[in-house]
């Protein structure tokens, strides 16, 4: 499908951001005030041209829109390559949404160095809307590796604690992963040169690499671990998440509600973006390997929460706890579970973006983080403590609200897998009430004995303004998800028929094995021409 708008949107919307990273440059770096209403003017001019997107797009179709497509460089095969379905949709409106609310969350925490501030935001923001457009995967690298530099910019300069050791330890975690996500890339890139396998063309064109046809043995099997080492760090998966409670510990609070609600879900993209479709042999084939690592995440970041003094850090495990179901319900291989987890990515972004922006407040006002410090809140804040209640609840999967719908499908899916992890991922939930009820327990009830707290302003107009919109997304997602879920349906279709041949076909009902889709350590390890009905390509994302 062409651009229906007859301009090249999804650029548009992309180098926004950059522009306005070239006009903060011209003004003077004094000028705090004039910095800080350009930047949000143009983060909100952005979202406005990326909703723009909705009226124009297709949810029926199964291909991709809005494509931009020009030659590069072409001796080497790279194509200048921007197109969305109805995943990578969702994740750019969240994207441009969050990247204006974050900078409106610092007008009031940023005073040193506030134009290289801004400056960083927004060209993180082109990063993070690049990866999501991108389907050339020579551009799509370009643009994972850029946004790297931003983030530990905003983690090194404008953080605390132990803010260099953090942004380190976030750039070289996130780069050594890129580097064997690189070599899969170069690997795709000359076994598609190969007649046998792919079109027979040097190309980083991902609609044709979905046409490639590789045996489990050694092709898919070792790509997509090289895949899997780039993506699961970014989610992060157990055991690659070490660098999260750091990151978001001693990152600006800003830069933590970028973190939580859009880099982490660059890891999960990719995995539905590139693993699953790529390599759908090696995706079955690993798939005990990828709900084990998916629920021990669960279980052991709700169980590492119960144990954290700082707040901050507390919501930092949550993450690893609630994206373990977003890596479970994708790897269920079936709609039911990959439209959840996909969802939940969305929830996710909202719900913990929010609560990071809840700690950012209560920080600017007490520059404490630790939970024993507060206490009875509630009696001197009442419009913060609504807000956080409503966030917290979201958080842990209250019907009626954003959380509940993704977790549910997610359940679902995983149910028609295994029995056994959907029953285990339950005490993950039950675990995630218990450490948010406890938390918000220790901070807005009781008595208000701390004399620090006692004069605490509440919320401002601001702060309100910000947290607003989230809330409405918190209860629209929660009442009425099917628009969203309408979007991204087909999609999620395309991509389970790739991975799991005949699915759409037969009952969605059923479970894998009724279905025919033998387990991943059922899966014989035979060449390609073995298996052709396997392998034979769906028609996917096209141009």
């Amino acid at each position: 499908m062409t651009n229906v708008y007859g301009f090249p949107i999804l650029s548009l919307i992309a180098y926004i951001p950059l522009i306005g990273c070239f006009i903060l440059l011209f003004i003077d770096k004094d000028n705090h005030k004039k910095i800080m209403y350009t930047a949000f003017g143009i983060s909100i001019v952005d979202m406005v041209i990326s909703f723009l997107l909705l009226p124009g797009f297709e949810s029926s179709n199964v291909n991709m829109q809005f494509i931009e497509k020009a030659s590069w460089i072409p001796t080497l095969g790279v194509e200048y390559f921007f197109g969305i379905d109805g995943i990578s949709l969702l994740l750019i409106l969240m994207t441009t949404i969050l990247s204006a609310i974050a900078i409106l969350s610092s007008f009031a925490a940023i005073h040193e160095r506030v134009k290289e501030y801004y400056v960083s935001i927004l060209f993180l923001e082109t990063g993070m809307l690049g990866v999501f457009m991108a389907m050339d995967l020579f551009l799509f690298y370009i643009f994972w590796e850029i946004m790297l530099v931003p983030m530990y910019f905003l983690i090194g300069i404008w953080g605390g604690g132990r803010r260099l050791y953090s942004a380190i330890k976030f750039f070289l975690y996130t780069l050594f992963g890129s580097l064997f996500m690189l070599l899969g890339i170069l690997t795709l890139y000359f076994l598609n040169s190969n007649p046998a396998y792919g079109t027979g063309e040097f190309t980083f064109n991902l609609v044709e690499l979905y046409k490639m046809h590789l045996p489990l043995l050694p092709f898919q099997f070792w790509l997509f671990l090289a895949f899997f080492l780039g993506f699961a760090i970014k989610v992060p998966m157990f055991p690659f998440h070490t660098w999260l409670p750091d990151a978001h510990t001693d990152a600006p609070t800003a830069g933590s509600v970028l973190l939580a609600g859009v880099l982490l879900k660059m890891g999960t993209y990719g995995f539905i973006r590139f693993s699953l479709p790529l390599f759908p042999l090696a995706s079955m084939y690993f798939v005990p390997f990828m709900a084990a690592l998916a629920i021990i995440g669960i279980i052991y970041g709700a169980l590492v929460c119960l144990a954290q003094k700082d707040v901050k850090r507390l919501i930092a495990y949550s993450s690893v706890s609630h994206l373990g179901f977003v890596m479970l319900g994708m790897f269920a291989l079936n709609p039911q579970g990959i439209t959840g987890s996909v969802l939940q990515m969305v929830n996710h972004g909202i719900s913990t973006g929010a609560l990071f922006l809840i700690v950012g407040i209560i920080y600017e006002r007490r520059h404490t983080r630790m939970i024993a410090d507060f206490g009875g809140l509630s009696n001197r804040m009442p419009i913060f403590a609504a807000i956080f209640a409503i966030t917290m609840f979201s958080s842990i999967g209250l019907p009626g609200l954003n959380g509940f719908v993704g977790e549910f499908l997610i359940l679902v899916g995983a149910f028609q897998y295994n029995k056994i992890y959907a029953a285990i991922a339950v005490l993950g939930i039950i675990l995630g009430a218990a450490y948010m009820l406890w938390l918000y327990q220790r901070m807005m009830f009781g008595t208000l004995d701390n004399p620090e707290n006692k004069n605490l302003p509440d919320m401002n107009r601001r702060e309100i303004a910000y947290m607003i919109p989230l809330i409405i997304f918190m209860f629209w997602i929660g009442l009425y998800p099917k628009p969203f879920i309408k979007i991204m349906e087909p999609a999620i279709i395309n991509i389970v028929q790739k991975v799991n041949p005949g699915w759409a076909q037969k009952s969605k009902t059923m479970t894998i094995e009724e279905a025919g889709i033998p387990k991943g350590d059922a899966i014989p390890l035979v060449p390609a021409s073995s298996s052709t009905e396997r392998q034979k390509p769906m028609p996917h994302s096209g141009e």
